[in-house]
């Protein structure tokens, strides 16, 4: 096991001169195996194996009280000593195990089964083709402003019943608070939240939610947000500050790794030599599935998590100890040579062996859903969309490590056909 200094290790994954490319360092992190920042009770992961065997782990957990050292309620945000505030949100299915955990996740689960999910596949399609219609009127298409962020925010909106016509205000939120799961470290350069807005951000959310639960209290309706609401008011399965954490966490989760996965998706098959598979996407939509598995593996929208562990943790060359934080560099995991032969090269024909969604009992939820909406524009925009080019070969990343996407995705294209 190797120990290196913390404030530089994470440095180097903040520094932006890797945001448009960290695999060269995940790479090297991966080389040395399992990590231990200085003195911290912190441990960094990077290999498939050591990956899986922690997502899986009994002992894996992900509620703060947990660890040994002092974390906030997004337990990687202070690993170099730096606070971002006490912002709510351990009350949510991502900060809590079991048995709370699978108490709150059994509520929505029914919202995202593949059945479920299925019977929306229409509305996703016709909610594409809108896009792409906005984007000929205009003749001009950027893949993540047009196309990645409509799609999933209206859907996951339609969902839970939020008014759309708010959409503005949930995107500043929800962009802000997806900050909260990054780590920082004190001599990172460049991008750093700052803590107060994101305090603002995280009680005016919330605040949103309390006003909208009153209203769906007053006029029920046939959405997630009132089946929730009918949860809490059985009193045995749902507390009030659970329902409120729960509608933030299904808003944020619902899009902002979905918008990564399309973008991510669209940009590899233009810009790494794969203009083939867009080909074959265009007359065969069943090979979407394969693209976007391997899009999950190549450059997947959550790169790193967290766990705690709450018991000792062995692992072939290392112990974990009780109260260890352990950061799992999904995107590294992805790209291990000891389980993917040449790990670079995008392949749609290798399968789903990768940890893009996670494993164990926090697999995501949305995971059925993010597949079909991912899978919906893929394939509406390779059938539709002529001659695309990317009009920047090096877009602009978002700045965010965990989370992982361009800001932008402009491109060229002869044109976008109309629907017949």
């Amino acid at each position: 096991m190797t120990t290196t200094p913390g404030s530089g290790f994470f440095a180097g994954l903040l520094d932006p001169a890797h945001r448009a490319n960290p695999y060269p360092l995940y790479a090297r992190i991966r080389e040395q195996g399992p990590v231990r920042l200085g003195q911290m009770p912190v441990v960094v992961l990077s290999s498939h194996r050591d990956c899986a065997t922690v997502l899986r782990h009994r002992a894996a957990a992900v509620e703060r009280h947990h660890a040994s050292i002092p974390l906030g309620p997004t337990p990687v945000h202070d690993l170099a000593g730096d606070r971002v505030g006490e912002l709510s949100g351990t009350t949510s299915m991502l900060f809590r195990d079991a048995p709370d955990h699978i108490r709150l996740r059994r509520l929505v689960a029914k919202a995202f089964t593949p059945a479920v999910v299925r019977g929306l596949e229409p509305r996703i399609t016709a909610l594409a083709d809108a896009a792409l219609d906005r984007a000929a009127e205009r003749g001009e298409l950027d893949v993540v402003a047009d196309l990645a962020y409509p799609l999933p925010i209206t859907v996951i909106c339609e969902l839970l019943g939020v008014p759309l016509d708010e959409e503005p205000l949930l995107r500043r939120w929800s962009m802000l608070l997806a900050r909260s799961l990054d780590p920082i470290s004190a001599t990172a350069t460049g991008g750093r939240p700052d803590p107060g807005e994101m305090v603002r951000a995280n009680n005016e959310l919330h605040d949103y939610f309390e006003r909208l639960i009153r209203h769906r209290r007053a006029r029920p309706g046939d959405d997630l947000l009132t089946a929730l609401i009918a949860a809490e008011e059985s009193g045995d399965a749902l507390t009030h500050d659970e329902l409120v954490s729960t509608c933030a966490l299904l808003l944020i989760a619902g899009h902002e790794t979905t918008v990564n996965l399309i973008a991510n998706s669209v940009l590899t098959l233009l810009r790494h030599g794969h203009r083939h598979h867009l080909a074959i996407l265009r007359t065969a939509s069943a090979f979407a599935g394969p693209v976007i598995e391997e899009s999950l593996r190549f450059d997947p929208p959550v790169q790193l998590v967290p766990r705690i562990a709450r018991a000792p943790i062995a692992l072939p060359g290392i112990e974990i100890a009780a109260g260890d934080l352990v950061v799992l560099l999904l995107a590294a995991a992805n790209r291990d040579p000891a389980v993917f032969a040449d790990p670079d090269r995008f392949d749609p024909a290798r399968g789903d062996r990768h940890l893009a969604f996670g494993l164990g009992q926090h697999f995501c939820l949305g995971a059925p859903l993010a597949r079909l909406e991912a899978s919906v524009a893929l394939t509406r925009f390779a059938q539709r969309v002529r001659d695309p080019r990317l009009a920047d070969e090096q877009p602009p990343y978002r700045d965010h490590v965990t989370l992982r996407g361009p800001a932008r995705l402009p491109l060229t294209f002869a044109s976008i056909t109309p629907l017949r």
